[in-house]
């Protein structure tokens, strides 16, 4: 055999050494680039195949080898001529003769190699029988043609990635897998049936589970499949494909009505397996645990709906997943069972299941005890409670995030069987943990508080499902929580469930105070965990109980100045919701006075602060006080006649000259520019047309910010006086509506500045800013903007913009364009055209004719850009958008735009596209103008960019592995 030097792919191996060398950075960028270029390549065909057969290479390479051909026979099989295809088929066997022993992840490659090839090369018909031939009847080959049916019908689905139509797709899929449904049924029941071996072969229960999608289910039911399938869950070889198999076989059976018979003959066999939880809990194996309360869990999720229409019949299954439940000592599986009882709750709460809900209730109360316990904390063993699981940080998280999931099951429970009976069962483990620990509590010394917690934290997690009105359970425990001793955990679910059941408070005002003080004392606790929950706390008291804290203006304000410097930003955030919600229900006469006492003090923080700042500690203390001023703001909007000052507004006159001397000081702080902004953007948004009186001394300081400042934020608080004061506005006059277009026209002649002397790159938040303001100004004021001598401008800008790699700049620049083009459409996009009756008019003319105008210019740069990133760098969330855009462009000018695509077309790399793909899609485009029908050239648009793109732009499969230090074959 020739060396590799000889034949010719040196070069690849030393690149592919390189990739798994510890060699710097930018040499392995280097042969990342060179493969990858390589994988896209015509060679690539005859070097992968020579590499695959030459045995003293690695199999690290040949593994990489058997990738790229996978990934030219699904993209770039338009490399090969026609009549050497049968010839490449050969190639492929002989091949895949060469790795029927292994490695086995070579073996799989190439028998996706050949699937592929099967979809695509129509004029093949005896596929089976060709691939049986090849591999032979050996045990290594009865595995590989296991592989090889279980991967052809998950390549048919794949069918989309290849150049087939429609058509062609749909009747290769009828050839190769429902003409072949039977014959493949009848050799897996002669492979089962072989040898006991064979039986417990788990490539045979992978392979069925793939051709579950073509054989009917009923076959298989009624085959000697299923019991070797159900036989083999007791090997552990074959367990976890086994499991799958029987999952699989579930989902096909879904229609119950129609497939009743199968689920009938199923579910006695599945029934039969119970005892596998008792063994699988016993011998403590997590995976096993797993699989077997999949099997459970999955079928009750299939058959959801007979368990609701016969109860009696499926309650052993019902019963059974609750075994798994209670068995599950390690909380590994339990998990898999909530959707099941989500499921079950949705259909046993509709009227017509009344019967089940009976029926199944006590079932559902048993889950209740098996949630409740399973929310306990870990004992530790060693009586270290200041680590209750050992140092692992990531089982802790996990816990923590599983208590919640678990809560989700709690509210289920409380829909099925009512809230009383599950709030009862809370409040008699608490209870009884009183009865029975409650006399040895000293201080934060609280002994087995997990048995405590636990029902505690479900208090809380139910607290969503109580109402208001519920009289048997919370006058009783209620009280009871705001007895919980002070332990850390004790005390934070305490608080956090009092937080839950604070609309119930606001009906019961009597146990407000003993609340309140519970609440308060939670400050000053030496738990950061309890004094965020405090903070919290306090937010929801004060925003469900504002009316009855009402009358406590002076204490509150007393509390909320003393502990405000003690929280972290989030709990000032939290606990200033908290009291900007009372605030808000004071009588309109003591709104400014309220407001007042409580944001003069922030206010002289701020300023404060300020003058201290001299790095971005000091500038992110400044920017968090000036967020509070901005929570009163979106709190407290008092009701006046139009006619009447607004309180809050005149207090707003009062700091509105501060925020601008912070902006014009502050010229390089993002976050104290953005927090200034947020202010000024909630007095527009929250006051409205009352600000009016403010309007120009606000507009000058955001315009003199952003001029000095260059930051998107301004433009963003520019956004909120364009919506509010635009044209035909409710009591907005004509003279303040011009004035604020005038702002606008500042403002977008300052951004054009910026844009020309910075590279765009740069400004990719301003860019999105500034066009989300731009769709604005298009849709508040149509006629002036899009006459205006900037609507060019801003086009030309936004088409820089999609040169940008941040998927946000690029979503603005299209709703951009998305919008501008609506105004090139009979019908106008918006109300700003609405004629005296609210209706709609036809667009003037002169609209329409200013977007044509627009197009003129830019039309080619715009088709240009929108395609060209659909096919190389735009991100996958834009295509919707980017596709809209063309095809507002074939309403708009339908002759003008296709001949923009072809343009487009010729301007791409040189090989990337065949002249008959290039002239197919245009043909195709030209035939449905024909037709009337440009929304189905946006979908040939779509299919054209999405498959340029895989073939020629995004990395193939193989490169990222080679990074791995080793791989692991298995034989």
């Amino acid at each position: 055999m020739a060396s590799a030097k000889d034949a010719g792919f040196a070069p690849i191996l030393a690149a592919l050494s390189t990739m798994q060398s510890n060699v710097q950075g930018k040499e392995k960028g280097e042969a990342h680039q060179f493969l990858e270029k390589f994988q896209k390549s015509a060679d690539a065909w005859t070097v992968t195949g020579a590499i695959l057969q030459d045995s003293s290479t690695t199999v690290e390479a040949r593994l990489f080898a058997a990738t790229t051909l996978k990934g030219k026979i699904t993209y770039d099989l338009h490399q090969v001529p026609n009549d050497a295809l049968p010839a490449l088929r050969d190639s492929l066997l002989q091949m895949l003769q060469l790795y029927i022993s292994g490695p086995r992840p070579i073996r799989t490659q190439l028998c996706v190699c050949i699937a592929s090839l099967a979809v695509q090369m129509l004029s093949w018909k005896n596929v089976l029988s060709t691939v049986g031939s090849a591999v032979g009847t050996t045990n290594d080959g009865g595995d590989t043609m296991l592989d090889f049916l279980r991967i052809l019908p998950e390549e048919v689905t794949e069918g989309r990635k290849i150049n087939l139509s429609e058509e062609e797709l749909n009747d290769r899929t009828k050839e190769l897998l429902e003409d072949n449904a039977a014959q493949v049924l009848t050799l897996l029941v002669q492979y089962s049936q072989s040898s006991p071996a064979a039986a417990t072969n788990p490539r045979l229960y992978e392979c069925t589970a793939s051709w579950l999608r073509e054989i009917p289910v009923v076959d298989v039911v009624n085959s000697p499949l299923l019991d070797k399938t159900i036989a083999a869950i007791d090997d552990s070889r074959s367990f976890d494909a086994a499991v799958e198999c029987i999952c699989t076989i579930y989902k096909d059976t879904r229609d119950v009505d129609e497939m009743k018979s199968v689920i009938m003959a199923l579910y006695p066999k599945v029934l039969a397996l119970q005892p596998k939880i008792r063994e699988a809990a016993e011998s403590e194996d997590a995976d096993v645990m797993k699989g077997v309360t999949r099997i459970f869990a999955e079928a009750g999720e299939a058959w959801v709906v007979l368990i609701a229409r016969m109860p009696k019949e499926f309650r052993p299954l019902v019963e059974t997943i609750l075994e798994c439940c209670v068995r599950d000592q390690d909380r590994e599986s339990i998990a898999i069972t909530f959707n099941f009882w989500y499921e079950l709750k949705q259909y046993t709460t509709l009227d017509k299941y009344v019967e089940a809900r009976a029926a199944l209730a006590d079932i559902y109360s048993k889950l209740v005890d098996v949630m409740i316990q399973h929310l306990a904390f870990p004992t530790p063993e060693d009586g270290n409670e200041a680590d209750l699981f050992d140092g692992d940080r990531e089982q802790e998280d996990k816990f923590r995030e599983f208590r919640h999931t678990m809560g989700d099951v709690l509210k289920d429970c409380c829909e099925a069987i009512g809230v009383t009976d599950c709030l009862s069962k809370a409040y008699a483990l608490i209870q009884r943990w009183g009865q029975t620990y409650g006399s040895q509590v000293s201080g934060d010394k609280v002994p087995h508080w997990q048995e405590l917690e636990a029902p505690l934290f479900a208090l809380r997690a139910m607290g969503g499902m109580v109402s208001p009105e519920e009289s048997r359970v919370l006058p009783q425990v209620i009280p009871l929580l705001t007895t919980v001793p002070d332990h850390d955990k004790l005390k934070f679910q305490a608080i956090m469930a009092l937080a839950r059941y604070t609309e119930w408070t606001a009906h019961n005002p009597e146990v407000l105070e003993a609340q309140l003080n519970y609440v308060i004392s939670g400050f000053n606790h030496k738990s950061p965990e309890v004094v965020q929950a405090a903070a919290l706390a306090m937010r929801f008291l004060g925003t469900d109980c504002a009316k009855l804290l009402g009358d406590h203006i002076p204490q509150l304000q007393q509390f909320y100045d003393g502990v405000l410097d003690k929280l972290k930003a989030s709990s000032q955030e939290e606990i200033t919701e908290g009291v900007a919600a009372v605030v808000a229900v004071q009588p309109v006469p003591k709104i400014y006075a309220s407001m007042k006492l409580f944001c003069d003090p922030v206010m002289n923080r701020i300023v404060s602060f300020a003058e201290q700042a001299k790095d971005d500690d000091g500038e992110k203390v400044v920017a968090d006080y000036l967020g509070l001023i901005t929570t009163f703001i979106q709190y407290v909007q008092p009701y006046v006649s139009p006619n009447e000052e607004n309180p809050a507004v005149k207090y707003c006159k009062e700091v509105l000259p501060v925020l601008a001397g912070i902006s014009k000081h502050f010229t390089k702080s993002i976050p104290i520019l953005e927090r200034v902004c947020k202010c000024w953007r909630y007095m527009v948004v929250s006051y409205r047309t009352a600000m009016a009186p403010l309007l120009g001394e606000l507009a000058t300081a955001i315009a003199e910010g952003y001029q000095a400042s260059k930051q998107g934020c301004f433009l963003w608080a520019t956004d909120a006086v364009i919506r509010e004061f635009s044209h035909g506005a409710e009591f907005v006059d004509q003279a303040t509506s011009e004035n604020v277009f005038a702002f606008f026209a500042q403002q977008a002649t300052v951004f054009f500045r910026i844009l020309s002397d910075l590279d765009v790159v740069e400004l990719p938040d301003m860019i999105e800013d500034f066009f989300r303001l731009a769709s604005d100004a298009v849709r508040y004021y149509p006629t002036k903007t899009l006459t205006s001598e900037l609507a060019e401008p801003m086009a030309k800008a936004s088409l820089t913009a999609l040169t940008l790699q941040s998927l946000e700049p690029i979503l603005a620049a299209l709703h951009f364009l998305r919008d501008v083009l609506d105004f090139g459409h009979d019908q106008p996009p918006v109300s700003a055209l609405a004629g005296p009756t609210g209706n709609a008019q036809a667009t003037p003319p002169e609209i329409q004719n200013a977007v044509k105008r627009i197009l003129s210019n830019t039309g080619q740069e715009m088709v240009q850009r929108v395609m060209t990133g659909m096919m190389f760098s735009f991100p996958e969330d834009v295509f919707p958008d980017a596709s809209a855009v063309l095809l507002a462009l074939f309403n708009i000018v339908p002759q003008a735009a296709a001949q923009w695509v072809g343009n487009t077309l010729q301007l791409l790399p040189a090989g990337t596209l065949k002249p008959a793909e290039a002239n197919k899609l245009m043909s195709g485009i030209a035939e449905k103008l024909q037709q009337n029908e440009p929304r189905k050239v946006r979908v040939l648009l779509q299919d054209f960019t999405n498959s340029y793109r895989r073939r020629n732009v995004a990395p193939r499969e193989g490169l990222g592995r080679l990074e791995a230090a080793r791989f692991r074959f298995a034989g």
